[in-house]
This record gives structure tokens, C-alpha cells and sequence, in this order.
């Protein structure tokens, strides 16, 4: 099936350090930094990518980090679990944003 992002796009992301390659060298060193053990584990890390995937809706993302925790040893269980759990803290900030369009609301309605 067709669709706006294209799997095989994900093959390409070094692509975009072409006419910035400074740039790319710098952000791909970031990139791996953040991603070595630490004070998180890798899999804790990969985790945690996953579901801030998941919340910024990026299906590239949600397909290398669903791939890289399988990779790290988490399971099915572990991985739906953190959605939900990004899911939870995106609607929680939907709702808090609700105090904002009450007091909006109460301001013009006096």
C-alpha cells in the first residue's frame, strides 16, 4: 500500500547531511552520544525513543525504534505499555491546556 511516508525514505536520512555535512557530522556525533549507556541503559533509552515517537507521530521513528527495541530485548508487553504511556502524558497536556480555555473564557464572559 502506498502511503505519504514511503518505509524505504528511512534509508535516506543521512541523505539530508549532503549539502551539510558539518552540520550532519555534528548532529550524528549528538546522536550517539545520547544513545550510549549511561546513567539509562540502551534498552531503557530505546524505550523511551519509541514512545516520544509515538507522541511526535513520526512512523519513521516508530519504525527504527520499535526494530531497535526488539534489538535491546524488550518485548511487546514493555514497548505497548510505554505508548500508553505516551499517550497518557500527550492527552494529560491536552487537558491542562483546558485551564488555559476556561480562564479565556471566564475573562470574556464577565
Amino acid at each position: 500500500m502506498e502511503t505519504y511516508y514511503n518505509p524505504m525514505d528511512l534509508d535516506k536520512f543521512g541523505d539530508i547531511g549532503k549539502n551539510a555535512p558539518e552540520l550532519w557530522k555534528k548532529f550524528s556525533e549528538w546522536y550517539g552520544e545520547v544513545f550510549k549507556e549511561g546513567a539509562l541503559t540502551a534498552r531503557e533509552k530505546s524505550l523511551i525513543a519509541l514512545a516520544v515517537a509515538h507522541a511526535i507521530q513520526c512512523p519513521y521513528c516508530i519504525d527504527a525504534y520499535a526494530q531497535d527495541c526488539l534489538e535491546k530485548g524488550s518485548n511487546k508487553d514493555q514497548m505497548t505499555e510505554a505508548v500508553h504511556v505516551a499517550g497518557a502524558i500527550r492527552g494529560g497536556a491536552s487537558l491542562v491546556h483546558g485551564v488555559q480555555m476556561r480562564n479565556v473564557v471566564e475573562k470574556l464572559s464577565m
